[in-house]
């Protein structure tokens, strides 16, 4: 399963909720979309501090927050808090042992380019 992070309008909804249905009735499990408003806001959200903190994580396996900030050579205070965040977004899962995981094989970044003029 992986996760699609993406700039769309707000008609999206019922695309992506069309497509899930159909990867369920397939027996796949549906990918996670998120989608954001803007390129802006959705940059302002998935910094490259805290994609790296998604890739050192599917690294490392899961871990704990403390074990995550010394593999990531960052401040606890900073990853703490991006991990909240990360974690608000649906993009990390805390397991039964309170350790956090990506439970994502890939993450995909989509951001339509504005049509040409013709």
């Amino acid at each position: 399963m992986k996760a699609i992070i993406e700039v769309a309008g707000k008609g999206s909804i019922y695309k992506t909720a069309a497509a899930q249905v159909a990867a369920a009735r397939k027996g796949r499990a549906p990918d996670f979309h998120l989608s954001f408003e803007s390129a802006r806001s959705l940059f302002a959200e998935l910094t490259p501090a805290r994609l790296d903190l998604l890739d050192t994580i599917r690294r490392v396996g899961p871990c704990s927050v403390y074990a995550l900030a010394k593999a990531a050579g960052r401040n606890y205070s900073n990853v703490h808090a991006d991990v909240g965040r990360l974690e608000e977004l649906g993009l990390i899962e805390r397991t039964p042992q309170g350790e956090v995981v990506v439970p994502y094989e890939s993450v995909e970044i989509v951001v339509p380019l504005a049509r040409a003029v013709a």
